[in-house]
């Protein structure tokens, strides 16, 4: 099965609740690698890759998050899976 890369922008009330470190938890859950990062703008992106079925689950956690966390749009662009991580891991 080849591995496909989501990149999701996520958008509403996603910074300051936990969002990048329940992204974090669920990916490990999951066994994806990527990364996550606030936006400027006050939105969350992040960047996965594994198995499209579990990456499928991962973006639909996103559109839920953490408790705290009000997501307002989720958009994703699918692509091919580049290999570049080995972790999943939490920027700035």
């Amino acid at each position: 099965m080849t591995d496909v890369r989501a990149t999701l922008l996520v958008t509403g009330h996603v910074q300051g609740v936990f969002y990048r470190q329940s992204s974090l938890g669920e990916a490990q859950r999951l066994s994806l690698v990527g990364e996550c990062q606030n936006l400027p703008d006050g939105g969350v992106e992040l960047t996965v890759e594994g198995p499209r079925e579990v990456v499928e689950e991962f973006v639909a956690w996103c559109r839920i998050g953490p408790p705290a966390a009000r997501v307002e749009n989720v958009s994703v662009k699918w692509g091919k899976a580049r290999g570049e991580f080995r972790t999943y891991t939490v920027l700035r």
